[in-house]
């Protein structure tokens, strides 16, 4: 097979890809359609973890907790549901998000094969820069390929003081076996994987402390929407302890013992560590094969996605570059574009929208305002509460705001932030602003529906017209 450089076009290409998450099978099927011959190799199931074990069960999981926001804010619009509060079957709802995942890992499979993508279940490795060794129940193949794209993925990090037993104590792909409501759950971590449980166990009628090293949750997102989720958090009950770690977890008889930093012990029933993850890098022959890795054990990759090896690419959460399924569904689009000659637009982090899912959720694209703050980008900043906005206050929505950054002096949109319900539909319009470079006065000049939230999205931009 022919080595693939960055000027060397192969047509028909074989590629091998290691891992069947969303960098995995959205470069297969890419791949497949523009005529290369493409082999997926998968350890656990298409769709990889995202699928099975943590995008998919998470969100259905948060999905089934916002249905009780609702239910149990409808006595402020004036509804009645009954004598009972809403009450949460977990057992149902963990049956339910864990058939939804497989049947979407199915869906997955299928489409793959009629692509004509050969699909592998077992353990990947590599045995050199164009071959890739799949182990299987059935024994051992070798595969010899022009390119391979690795996409492993991460695992859950673990703390050697406090030891997942999928009983008690739960890493973030565990939870689903609980049959019932916890009566006090511990989450320890204050990033976005903790703080998405922390809100949907609350919703789901759960006593929730979180544990947060920081002065605040989220501590590396937008501090305006830090700040107004922490407010929704206490005033929905969840008890926030931060400048604190957790030194070790212990299991009781019914419950647990969080350790904490100074000697403080929390007593809760479940404890769920959300703590990072580790890429899923090591042993698959990485280094034998000469690809470099970073010193937190992450593939080193380019704005094509190609490794220090040029007939080996690498996509999503092993790469370290950012842990979202959406982008590593598109670093593995790029590899395929590189490799097959196709047009291709390097990946550009700044353009990257993502969305938390608590209650509210927050969701970002673009220019931050802390490198607004450092000097990084000079901007114009509006922020509008959506207390002022009509749809929100007729949906009883009492936190939340739109916030857009327009370069200073062109007036061109490069960020923003919305915190409301479904703010990862809403943000959508920004990205499309900062993705196609739009002035204020596009986003301003557009119809919106009145009444609806969006409408604080034209609103804000109005506002910024001035500051021209």
């Amino acid at each position: 097979m022919g080595t693939v450089t960055s000027t060397q076009i192969i047509p028909n290409p074989t590629l091998t890809i290691i891992g069947g998450g969303p960098g995995g099978y959205e470069a297969a099927m890419v791949a497949a359609k523009l005529g290369a011959r493409v082999t997926v190799v998968e350890r656990k199931g298409m769709g990889g973890s995202a699928v099975l074990t943590d995008v998919v069960p998470s969100k259905t999981l948060i999905a089934t907790a916002d249905s009780m926001r609702r239910a149990g804010r409808a006595a402020g619009l004036g509804v009645t549901l009954g004598d009972s509060a809403p009450k949460a079957d977990m057992k149902v709802v963990d049956q339910r998000l864990l058939a939804l995942a497989l049947q979407q890992s199915r869906d997955i499979h299928r489409a793959l094969e009629r692509l004509g993508v050969r699909v592998i279940i077992g353990e990947g490795r590599l045995t050199g820069p164009t071959t890739v060794e799949a182990i299987t129940p059935g024994g051992t193949e070798t595969i010899e390929s022009d390119a391979i794209l690795v996409s492993t993925g991460a695992d859950p990090r673990e703390l050697p003081t406090a030891r997942p037993d999928g009983e008690r104590i739960f890493n973030w792909t565990q939870v689903y076996s609980l049959t019932e409501v916890p009566e006090h759950m511990i989450v320890v971590g204050s990033g976005v994987t903790g703080a998405e449980f922390a809100s949907a166990y609350n919703l789901l009628g759960a006593r929730v402390s979180l544990v947060s090293s920081r002065d605040r949750v989220l501590p590396g997102e937008d501090q305006d929407a830090a700040a107004v989720l922490e407010d929704a958090f206490i005033e929905d009950g969840i008890t926030v302890i931060s400048k604190t770690r957790a030194e070790s977890v212990e299991r009781t008889a019914d419950g647990v013992l969080v350790h904490l930093t100074g000697g403080r012990v929390l007593e809760g029933s479940h404890c769920l560590l959300a703590v990072g993850g580790v890429p899923n890098t090591a042993g698959i022959g990485l280094e034998e094969a000469g690809v470099r890795l970073t010193e937190s054990g992450h593939i080193a990759v380019d704005g094509v996605s190609r490794t220090s090896v040029p007939t080996v690419y690498a996509a999503g959460d092993c790469t370290g570059v950012f842990a979202l399924a959406s982008v590593a569904a598109m670093q593995g689009r790029v590899a395929v574009a590189h490799l097959m000659g196709d047009a291709v637009k390097p990946f550009q982090p700044h353009l990257v929208s993502s969305n938390i899912f608590t209650s509210p959720e927050i969701a970002t694209v673009g220019v931050t305002e802390a490198q607004i703050a450092s000097g990084k980008y000079q901007a114009d900043t509006i922020k509008l509460d959506l207390a002022t906005n009509p749809r929100a206050k007729m949906q009883n929505v009492t936190h939340g705001f739109v916030k857009i950054f327009a370069r200073k002096g062109s007036g061109t949109v490069i960020g923003g932030v919305v915190v409301a319900p479904r703010a990862s539909e809403l943000i959508y319009s920004l990205a499309l602003a900062v993705t196609h470079k739009l002035h204020v006065d596009d986003l301003a000049n557009t119809y919106t529906v009145y009444p609806s939230v969006s409408g604080s999205i034209s609103e804000a931009a109005r506002r910024l017209h001035v500051h021209l």
